[in-house]
């Protein structure tokens, strides 16, 4: 496991602080800080954020946070700070983008909260810059490389989501998390849809 640097570890100590206060405050500030639908009459402008600092239930921030740690650990060291917070907020701005899409069309009222978003975008990430590396997932725990290991969780995910299985999982927003951290290396990149030439910010 890699060491875990400053803003991977602030994320982390931020999402475990804050379950903790909506479990103390009986979930009280998750009903306040979850992404709700555009049309439930609760959706307010900084949901799109905070949603993702928001947890379900103890197994879903463990398993978010390990993904945080495992993935992220190395990705911000690589890019730095900065580079690694707007690549975060990326993924999770079009993680919510998708969900309030769908939710608009779908008609759903119920609200999303997770930093599974993010997280997805660091994975994606994790698969594009060492597509060789070798990982060992918990589930299944089979030894694989990065890509291998990228395209197998993206596939899941969309068939959960076009099957409706595991209802109450937001499986397009994971999706979106991945398409907003594509697009987000591929303009860092210089290559289509945006203009030819790297960024170096």
């Amino acid at each position: 496991m890699p060491p875990m640097p400053p803003i991977t570890q602030a994320l982390l100590l931020l999402n475990v602080a804050l379950f903790c206060i909506d479990i103390a405050l009986g979930e009280s500030l998750s009903r306040w800080m979850a992404l709700w639908p555009l049309e439930s009459g609760q959706f307010m402008p900084w949901q799109v954020v905070t949603y993702a600092f928001m947890h379900g239930g103890i197994g879903h921030l463990f398993f978010n946070m390990m993904g945080l740690w495992m993935f992220g650990s190395e990705l911000e060291q690589m890019w730095g700070q900065q580079r690694f917070i707007r690549f975060y907020a990326a993924s999770v701005l079009a993680a919510a983008a998708t969900q309030l899409v769908l939710s608009l069309l779908g008609g759903w009222m119920t609200p999303t909260v997770g930093a599974s978003g993010g997280l997805f975008g660091l994975l994606l990430a994790y698969g594009m810059i060492f597509p060789d590396r070798t990982i060992m997932p918990l589930f299944p725990p089979i030894p694989m490389k990065a890509k291998v290991f990228v395209a197998v969780y993206g596939a899941i995910e969309l068939f959960l989501g076009v099957t409706g299985t595991n209802s109450g999982v937001a499986h397009f927003a994971h999706l979106g998390g991945m398409l907003g951290g594509w697009l987000m290396i591929r303009y860092w990149r210089g290559q289509p849809p945006f203009s030819r030439g790297p960024r170096r910010r």
